[in-house]
């Protein structure tokens, strides 16, 4: 009776004390402050009304500038192809009439900029009118056939498809890839003259970047737990999350990913899903994940170079429909989902497996636009090539899950053989990817025959590294206290790519935040936990929505190339906060867990109502602060665990009473924003291999076979043409800051390579296509040249790689399902696989070079087959077409 009353005192305590303190912000940083009932910002100022109102006079800084000055490039076919990196044209529009006309040669910088008072916008529905010279150009496909680009690179005739504007003010993006999607961004040529021309609205009065000033719940959410607390900012931001949700479900029970974005998105569902989907809303959640079942395989529905397998990260679906058995115990749901997650694995385990390093292939999961996370010259094949953190934590997940499922369903030896499976990966990130200097992982490895590491954080891959416990609790520690964080949450990479809009680069995703959040209560890092909740709640409450993201540096909705309200992920993030984080819900196969962790800022009395788990709904009441139960009562009885059986049924009350036992003292790295240098352009001739000086580059880093060879500070190195090697650049800044390493440059001598012309193994195809070397090409297809086998004699023994030079005009560089697959055997035996990604929509005479793949051979006689298998289909079904100019066998290291 004593230790009751003892509790109920100390529980009346909290809360007078909580309530009393509503003035004291419960968060407070230079950038913004939360208190108990609302979100300050600057001048700015966001307020729980109600558990379901809230006002916001939040004004993007944007919405009241719109500079006369701006920056502009051009693009053809929808690519980053005028002039070198960084290099833009400049103007300061000054209307006469409302009117303005600039005039620009393709390919040479235009500067037409002049002093503007601070302050000073252009005037609205400004007409301007460009007009690009593209007579050079067109006077090149005329006399010799093609175009050649700045870089080198060769643009046939009958590949120009349009000429674009891209830049830096509405309506103008700098989202290269999707100008062909801006019919108002082409510029045309009616007359022939060789002017291409097109007329803008700048500053368009509807261009006004707003939110909503009021929200006021208008849907019905009592089917789904109600959230109490004595923080009413944070009770009406659930219940905005809550009624989100509801509309974010399309009327034929699958989930919506955004208002901006329709229809179901693998990866976004199943991050989705994982956070609080499936328990909220289990029905919508198994109807959606069957949307993105084909073939009783798992389907990769966007990603560079045409999906699967350059983009590879679709097996996070296993991680979801994982979680959905656990909140169901839905036997039949478990079955249908092992097959459809074992048949993708192995098709996995052939197609991006890299038994040298135990690591799985393909793009960075979630950051799937190209140059927001790569270096620029980096190919579709390339970012197949590439392994990274945040992919290959969510293969390690799913496999470890694909061995849970296995012994559920009595498979034995499958379990040992994934477990074994997810073992490798499990040391391959531990292996390869961590970084000791620094206390956290590596973003990926990158490079061609040789690979380097990129030191660059990344916020998703970190988050999850830690949350599925690939990370020891040393490291977990270590990476949630060091990987930079900044004002206003955890950047999706950190430090940025220059020249780069925010998008993923320099910007925050609030989905992301949670899963960090996840990260910091498991490493035990109550600071760290503070900040995730507060980046998330701030932007929702000052935006009242659940965007999509918001630019780090500033904190801003307004800015970041592609922004949409309601979106899935963040609505489901802040939810988790809730349910995840403070009252600690885990899902287990047989149980519901309770690990509560409340920062004491945070403390006092909070209630969950409605809570279903299986049969059984609870109502859950918790005091106090901290990450340790003292009281766990079900239905007024003390229990020794906390935890639910999954035979439970009915209602139930549930009572958690927490230790009030202070963390110990925890830091963070908050940093202020940083921004690599530019990659350097290299080149190689006679001897010498030469580069671009970068701008703040104090000195410049040489690689060697993607090793650190020498430090120089000039831009020129001589080199020997003796033994293979391949060579790239790093600038560094006067703080140690690299840039991306260069576009490897093989350097061998003619004795180490051979060429093979695939007309000479195959019937050439009988295409019109320009630029081809030898006397043809050859068309691979699911019926045309399925196999085609290549007979080498070999001199020196040793290792080689293999790659073909090919053309697929399947689709565009940046989304679609077209990327061509084809196993490579040796003699007989699987060697690898090769990837003809997309290369550009009808541009079949774009050559350009797929993967290498590594082979070990001996003197002698040996075949090279390259072949159609059944795990090469990719997710359009239909077409899996390219074109094969020549295979290159190149030798590397004996």
């Amino acid at each position: 009776m004593k230790l009751l009353l003892t509790q109920i005192i100390a529980f009346s305590c909290l809360s007078v004390t909580c309530m009393a303190q509503q003035g004291q912000p419960v968060y407070q940083s230079k950038a913004f402050s939360i208190f108990s009932n609302e979100v300050r910002q600057g001048n700015y100022k966001a307020t729980a009304l109600s558990s379901s109102a809230m006002t916001s006079d939040y004004r993007s800084p944007d919405a009241d500038r719109y500079s006369p000055t701006l920056s502009f490039k051009f693009s053809i076919n929808s690519r980053d192809n005028e002039m070198v990196s960084g290099q833009d044209h400049h103007v300061t529009l000054q209307p006469v009439n409302g009117q303005c006309v600039t005039n620009v040669q393709f390919g040479k910088q235009y500067t037409g900029t002049r002093p503007m008072t601070p302050g000073i916008n252009l005037p609205p529905n400004t007409r301007w009118t460009i007009r690009l010279d593209m007579r050079e150009v067109i006077k090149a496909f005329n006399e010799k056939g093609y175009y050649i680009l700045y870089n080198g690179e060769r643009l046939d005739k009958a590949d120009f498809k349009g000429v674009y504007i891209a830049g830096s003010a509405a309506p103008l993006i700098w989202d290269f890839n999707n100008l062909r999607n801006h019919p108002e961004l082409e510029l045309k040529d009616p007359d022939g003259d060789g002017i291409y021309e097109t007329t803008l609205v700048m500053n368009k009065q509807s261009d006004e970047k707003h939110t909503a000033a009021e929200w006021k719940l208008s849907r019905d959410i009592t089917a789904f737990p109600q959230y109490k607390s004595d923080y009413p900012i944070s009770d009406a931001l659930y219940n905005l999350a809550l009624e989100e949700m509801v509309k974010a479900v399309e009327p034929d029970s699958t989930f919506r990913t955004g208002k901006e974005w329709a229809g179901v998105w693998t990866r976004d569902i199943s991050y989705s899903i994982i956070l609080s989907m499936a328990h909220l809303q289990p029905r919508v959640a198994k109807y959606s994940l069957l949307r993105k079942v084909k073939n009783d395989r798992i389907i990769q529905d966007t990603g560079t170079g045409g999906a699967y397998p350059a983009s590879s990260d679709r097996i996070v679906w296993a991680i979801a429909a994982w979680e959905l058995y656990k909140v169901t115990g839905d036997r039949e749901w478990l079955q249908q989902a092992y097959k459809v997650v074992r048949n993708s694995v192995e098709d996995d385990l052939k197609n991006i497996y890299d038994p040298s390093t135990g690591l799985m292939r393909g793009e960075s999961s979630f950051l799937d636009w190209r140059e927001q996370t790569y270096p620029r010259w980096m190919q579709p094949a390339d970012i197949y090539e590439s392994e990274n953190l945040g992919t290959n934590a969510v293969h390690y997940q799913a496999i470890k899950i694909l061995s849970q499922m296995a012994s559920l369903l009595n498979e034995p030896a499958a379990v040992t053989k994934y477990e074994q499976i997810a073992a490798k990966i499990k040391q391959g990130i531990n292996t390869h990817l961590w970084m000791a200097d620094k206390g956290y992982y590596g973003q990926y490895l990158y490079g061609r025959n040789f690979r380097s590491h990129s030191p660059r954080a990344e916020a998703l891959g970190e988050a999850l590294c830690v949350w599925f416990g690939i990370a020891d609790e040393k490291q977990q520690k270590s990476i949630v206290e060091v990987v930079p964080v900044m004002d206003y949450g955890i950047p999706c990479i950190y430090p940025q790519i220059p020249g780069i809009p925010p998008y993923h680069n320099n910007a925050v995703w609030p989905f992301v935040e949670t899963y960090w959040g996840l990260a910091s209560a498991k490493a035990g890092n109550e600071r760290s936990v503070l900040e995730a909740i507060a980046a998330v709640y701030r932007p929702a409450a000052l935006f009242l929505t659940n965007k999509e993201n918001f630019v780090a540096s500033t904190g801003d909705f307004a800015g970041t190339q592609i922004n949409s309200s309601n979106m899935l992920w963040s609505l489901s993030g802040n939810l988790a906060l809730v349910h995840k984080i403070l009252f600690g819900i885990e899902f287990r196969a047989d149980s519901l867990l309770f690990h509560p962790f409340v920062p004491k800022a945070l403390q006092g009395k909070r209630s969950l109502s409605g809570f279903k788990y299986r049969n059984a709904t609870l109502n859950i009441e918790m005091t106090g602060f901290g990450n340790t139960i003292r009281t766990f009562e079900l239905d007024g009885k003390s229990m020794s665990a906390a935890a639910i059986s999954e035979s439970m049924s009915g209602t139930h009350s549930l009572r958690i009473v927490l230790e009030n036992t202070f963390f110990p003292t925890s830091a963070i790295n908050k940093r202020p924003n940083c921004i690599t240098p530019e990659t350097p352009v290299t080149k190689y001739a006679n001897g010498q291999l030469s580069w671009n000086k970068i701008r703040d580059a104090k000195s410049y880093a040489v690689l060697k076979n993607g090793k650190r060879y020498l430090n120089t500070t000039t831009n020129t190195l001589k080199i020997s043409s003796g033994t293979p090697a391949e060579y790239q650049v790093m600038a560094v800044d006067r703080n140690g800051i690299s840039s991306f390493a260069s576009e490897p440059i093989a350097v061998t001598g003619k004795q180490w390579q051979q060429n093979f012309e695939m007309e000479e193994f195959a019937p050439k195809a009988p295409y019109g296509y320009k630029s081809y070397r030898g006397k043809g090409f050859v068309e691979i297809s699911k019926t045309a040249n399925r196999s085609i086998t290549v007979a080498v004699d070999i001199a020196v023994p040793g290792t080689y790689s293999v790659a073909f030079r090919y053309a697929n005009g399947n689709g565009p560089v940046n989304t679609e399902n077209k990327c061509a697959i084809r196993t490579l055997s040796v003699d007989g035996a699987f060697a690898g696989t090769i990837v003809l990604p997309q290369r550009g929509t009808n541009e079949w005479s774009n050559w350009g070079n797929t993967n290498s793949v590594q082979v070990k051979l001996s003197k002698g006689h040996h075949l090279l087959t390259l072949v159609f298998e059944s795990q090469n289909e990719n997710m359009n079904g239909n077409i899996n077409q390219a074109m094969i100019d020549s295979m290159s066998l190149c030798y590397l290291h004996p």
